[in-house]
C-alpha cells in the first residue's frame, strides 16, 4: 500500500475519484447529506495523493536514485564517485570495481531500463536485488577499440545501512543482455 501511495499517485487519484463520484451519485439518488460530504471529502483527497507522492521517498526510489548517480559518475569517468554506491566495508568489491572501471573510458553510460527491484522479505538489514539493462559507449584504455556501444545486463545486490538508511551495493554482476556471462563479466 505504501508503494502504491508514494509511487502511483495517478492510480490512487483515480480510485479516490471513483469513490467520490459514487458517493455523490448516491447523494443525488437518496438525498442523504453524509454521502455528499463523503464524496466531497474523497474528491478533496485527490490533490493530496499527488502531494504525498511528491514528498514521500520510498526505498525503490532511493535505489533508483543511487543507480542514476552511479551511471552519471561512470559517464563522467569518475571512478571515486562511481564506487561510492558499494558498501563501505567491501574493500575487495570496491577494488574489483575500480579495476573493472579503470580498464575503459566511458563516453556514455545510461540506464536503459530497470527490469525489476525485488525486495528480499525477512532480511535484516533490508536487502534488494535489482536487475537492469544499461547502455554504454566505451573505449579501451589500451586503444584496442574506440567508441563501441555495448548494452549490458547488470544485477545488483543492495543492502540498506540501518543507521543512514542509504542503500549500498554489496555484490554485482554484469553480463550480456541475453545469455551467460562473457569475458568482460566479473569472474566469480
Amino acid at each position: 500500500m505504501r508503494t502504491l501511495l508514494a509511487e502511483q499517485p495517478l492510480i490512487v487519484a483515480f480510485m479516490l475519484g471513483a469513490i467520490a463520484a459514487g458517493l455523490i451519485l448516491g447523494w443525488m439518488q437518496t438525498g442523504r447529506k453524509w454521502l455528499a460530504l463523503g464524496g466531497l471529502f474523497s474528491a478533496a483527497l485527490v490533490p493530496l495523493a499527488f502531494v504525498l507522492a511528491a514528498y514521500w521517498e520510498t526505498d525503490g526510489e532511493r535505489i533508483r536514485a543511487a543507480i542514476e548517480r552511479t551511471a552519471a559518475a561512470v559517464r563522467d569517468n569518475d571512478i571515486d564517485r562511481a564506487v561510492l554506491v558499494i558498501e563501505p566495508g567491501q574493500r575487495d568489491r570496491i577494488a574489483a570495481a575500480r579495476a573493472d572501471l579503470s580498464r575503459f573510458r566511458f563516453d556514455e553510460a545510461r540506464v536503459s531500463s530497470i527490469r525489476g527491484i525485488q525486495f528480499i522479505s525477512g532480511s535484516y538489514p533490508p536487502e534488494a536485488e535489482v536487475d537492469l539493462t544499461v547502455s554504454v559507449v566505451v573505449s579501451d584504455r589500451r586503444g584496442q577499440f574506440n567508441s563501441l556501444r555495448v548494452p549490458r545486463r547488470v544485477v545488483l545486490q543492495f543492502r540498506q545501512d540501518t543507521v543512514s538508511n542509504e542503500w549500498f551495493v554489496y555484490d554485482y554482476n554484469h553480463m550480456p543482455v541475453v545469455g551467460n556471462p562473457d569475458g568482460f563479466s566479473p569472474q566469480r
